[in-house]
């Protein structure tokens, strides 16, 4: 865990006291600013933005961590950021020329997390990019961002291919990253890169279950992660899109689920699995159920994005904007003080695969995106017409949907004829 800086330390107990923090509660206040620092720190958040802070409090949520809990840690990073704004006190000497690097490079953090922002790219897209750039700025060992080159960042694509020796795909990833913070942040010219190394792209074959493997795995989970899973394969969903479902995505008349936001902010329709549409009626009057209960508490509503939340200002209310799969408890938003409901932890319905995958004995490795690269498989080894497959599956480009040919036997597939010979 990461230890408090002394100075910090006795500001943030002189703090404490100043706020009449009873004596015997400050010990948990630093443990909980440890923690923060810490969670920081292994996802490589900056402590002083406020969506760590949401992040941090809605992983003690996950936690089962209790409400008053969740609030004492809130409060605890609320004094830790306003210590860290103010000068020490103590602080006789300048500040040092790396302190003003690093400093600079958490503002140049702070103008990339605003240009991803404003032209309205996902949630994983922000978190992927920083974590680039933060590499990045580590491998150039903090030096001023005013110096910096694309001649830098062609050797840290070098350095990515030799030395830690990554796939062609996480070197093209953090290419896009730079891409973006060279010409959208810096405004700077981003070539001469004829003579970088390149990653050696490998010809991965996913990992495919059978019908039957499928079924042994979803008869080891529980309720509500056997229906997570069977909506995996049975509509072909990313992790992240299965969770994300909220009750006005279901079209029971129609037969289809609408997947909105998905890879790429693209909207797309799968059909319904005939044979799960009575488990997912029961799902959504579960979660009928748990709204009332959630009103009659004082329930603040579930999140929803800024713009459709303010379009919508009562929606967080309403049954048709809860989440299929909800979490098991409310997570506390740290500024408003209100406590609202997420969707299912993605980490949570992973370690389920995990665990039952490996209960049944199968000599695979099993994630969830197996299973839309099993729904992929099967329907084609049922000779479904691969642009259909590439619909379902809301890729870009045939050519990524293409890799499924290599995961049914070729005998299945039928062989191009003329015509004239029907």
């Amino acid at each position: 865990m990461m230890e408090i800086p002394e100075a910090t330390r006795r500001q943030f107990v002189h703090e404490l006291g100043e706020r009449s923090v009873p004596t015997a509660e400050r010990s948990y206040y630093l443990r909980w600013l440890r923690y923060y620092l810490d969670f920081c720190h292994k996802y490589h958040h900056l402590p002083s933005e406020d969506e760590s802070r949401e992040r941090f409090i809605r992983k003690l949520s996950e936690k089962n961590q209790k409400p008053f809990q969740q609030k004492q840690a809130a409060k605890a990073v609320g004094i830790y950021w306003e210590i860290t704004e103010r000068p020490h006190p103590d602080s006789s000497v300048p500040e040092t020329a790396g302190t003003r690097q690093i400093s600079s490079w958490d503002r140049e953090l702070l103008k990339l997390k605003e240009c991803i922002l404003t032209r309205q790219y996902s949630k994983s897209t922000l978190a992927t990019y920083t974590l680039w750039v933060k590499q990045f700025r580590e491998f150039l060992k903090y030096v001023d961002p005013e110096k910096v080159t694309a001649e830098d960042a062609a050797r840290f694509f070098t350095h990515l291919a030799t030395k830690r020796r990554v796939a062609a795909s996480t070197q093209n990833q953090a290419f896009n990253a730079l891409l973006f913070l060279f010409k959208h942040v810096w405004k700077r010219e981003f070539e001469g890169f004829d003579g970088v190394v390149r990653a050696k792209r490998s010809n991965y074959i996913p990992v495919v279950l059978s019908r039957n493997e499928v079924d042994r795995v979803i008869a080891k989970l529980s309720h509500p992660f056997d229906l997570m899973v069977k909506t995996l394969y049975g509509c072909g969903l990313r992790l992240f899109e299965v969770v994300s479902i909220r009750i006005n995505c279901l079209n029971f008349d129609a037969g289809i689920l609408n997947v909105h936001d998905g890879k790429g902010k693209k909207d797309r329709t799968v059909p319904l699995p005939k044979s799960l549409m009575p488990e997912l009626e029961r799902q959504v009057r579960r979660v009928a159920g748990l709204l009332e209960k959630d009103l009659a508490t004082g329930f603040d509503g579930v999140f929803i994005d800024g713009a459709l939340s303010r379009k919508y200002k009562n929606a967080a209310k309403q049954l048709p904007w809860q989440w299929l799969f909800p979490a098991r408890n409310l997570t506390l938003v740290p500024d408003s003080g209100e406590y609202r409901r997420y969707h299912a932890y993605e980490k949570k319905l992973s370690s389920e695969i995990r665990k039952a995958a490996s209960s049944t004995r199968i000599a695979k490795r099993v994630t969830a995106h197996t299973f839309r690269h099993s729904f992929a498989s099967h329907l084609l080894q049922n000779n479904y017409d691969i642009r259909t497959i590439q619909q379902l599956l809301g890729h870009s480009d045939v050519k990524t949907t293409m890799i499924y040919t290599h995961t049914v036997p070729s005998n299945t597939l039928k062989e191009p004829v003329s015509p004239l010979d029907f």
